[in-house]
């Protein structure tokens, strides 16, 4: 197969096959030679802010000089995306070779009468397999869903887990309350291996530090008034996080949103109770989580313009929180789009009866999932926006949207990762 068909096989994987048991992925590790005991792991779940807190993570170790390999998911545009060594995406020869690997090992146990590897599964072992050819000496690796089942609790030794924010998303696999969801991701915690974790929900926080207990894990807590946010531009934000290691140091992160204050500073705590582990200094810490880059959550892509997936309840909350911050400053544009499984009326709501814009304009993302924008449309009209535009091409709304944000405004694009990829692709094919 060339780069194209292993994708396209990827891709299909899901029609001809379910969800396997944890002790089948770990069976497929063996079987690969368990490639994930050649690097130290620092494993990280939640619901929001995992593939930020993981990119903290990541750029503070290799401004120490660490080689450092990046799983996160989903992807954007490319699938490469998932897989990072020294934050650059591999390449599609890296991406083939283990994808060959892989394939090898799921015909094998097909023809013995066993699963196929799923569509995670296998991202995941040729994760695995490429950042031990690679020979890094750390993976920040991001869960997919929920924790205690993903297959990336397969991995049984790291150096530290981490829990950012807990709240209600794919209830119908995780749970209809925080707590039932925090314990699917507390399935990630090792005995004896320490745990950061976000604490501001005291439901989601209670349920960790039971289990932390449970399993004799060393525990610390992280919350929003062990910082304080000091400026907020768009440039970015510095806050003092408060505690006895850092001693009211002042951070500056690339980032606009609040929230990634809360992100940094778990990756700051767990850098703190890794520092018999990891050789950093304070300047490397500051460099590091001042360099972070990371795709499509608060992500200014042009001057003025942010994309965000937000696409549940909390991440929108937050989205509007950083909104109503700027619409003091200057006049929003909104371009919105979302897909058909997300509960896509609470959202335009919640963003209506906080945030007024000079324009809404409409599009459809999502392939079999998508929505009519028309039906955008007439939900933004009811909650009350002014002005709403239709514009069912993608690259065509970027545009009208980029028109009405003009030299003065700013333009947020939101509500799916779906039109952040799509935008983003825009973006790169014109700079072609």
């Amino acid at each position: 197969m060339n780069y194209e068909e292993a994708v396209a096989y990827i891709d299909e994987t899901p029609k001809f096959t379910k969800k396997n048991s944890l002790d089948h992925t770990k069976e497929c590790l063996r079987r690969l030679g368990n490639p994930q005991d050649k690097f130290k792991v620092i494993h990280v779940a939640g619901t929001n802010g995992k593939g930020s807190t993981c990119a903290f993570l990541t750029s503070v170790l290799r401004e120490a000089g660490y080689s450092c390999g990046l799983f996160t998911s989903p992807h954007l545009v490319e699938i490469n995306e998932r897989f990072q060594i020294n934050e650059v995406n591999i390449d599609n020869d890296t991406f083939l070779k283990a994808f060959e690997k892989v394939k090898v090992l799921a015909d094998e146990l097909v023809a013995e009468g066993s699963y196929h590897p799923t569509y995670f599964e296998m991202l995941f072992l040729m994760g695995m397999v490429i950042f031990a050819e690679a020979g890094v000496d750390y993976v920040t690796l991001e869960t997919g869903l929920g924790g205690r089942m993903d297959a990336t609790t397969a991995v049984e030794n790291p150096v530290a887990c981490v829990i950012t924010s807990i709240s209600l998303d794919h209830m119908q696999y995780l749970g209809d309350t925080v707590a039932k969801i925090a314990g699917e991701k507390a399935g990630i915690i090792v005995p004896g291996v320490p745990v950061i974790y976000d604490g501001n929900d005291p439901d989601a926080a209670e349920v960790i530090r039971a289990r932390a207990e449970e399993l004799g894990s060393p525990a610390y807590e992280v919350k929003r008034s062990d910082t304080e946010v000091l400026r907020n531009t768009s440039a970015g934000i510095d806050f003092a996080f408060r505690n006895e290691y850092y001693k009211d140091m002042v951070f500056s992160i690339p980032f606009i949103a609040k929230y990634q204050v809360m992100n940094s500073a778990l990756a700051l705590k767990t850098i703190e109770v890794l520092q018999n582990v990891i050789s950093v200094s304070m300047d490397q810490i500051h460099v590091g989580i001042a360099g972070t880059r990371w795709q499509g959550r608060m992500e200014t892509v042009l001057p003025g313009v942010i994309v965000d997936g937000a696409h549940n309840e909390d991440g929108v909350e937050k989205f509007v929180e950083t909104a109503e911050h700027f619409q003091k400053e200057c006049p929003l544009t909104l371009l919105f789009s979302a897909v058909e499984d997300k509960d896509y009326t609470d959202m335009i709501h919640t963003i209506c009866s906080r945030i007024t814009f000079r324009q809404v304009v409409v599009t459809s993302v999502g392939g079999y999932r998508q929505v009519p924008a028309e039906r955008f449309a007439k939900l933004f009209t009811e909650a009350g926006a002014s002005s709403v535009e239709v514009v069912e091409d993608v690259e065509k709304a970027f545009g009208r949207a980029l028109e009405v944000k003009g030299d003065d405004g700013m333009l947020f694009c939101v509500g799916s990762l779906y039109l952040v990829g799509e935008i983003k692709d825009v973006i790169r094919r014109n700079k072609k």
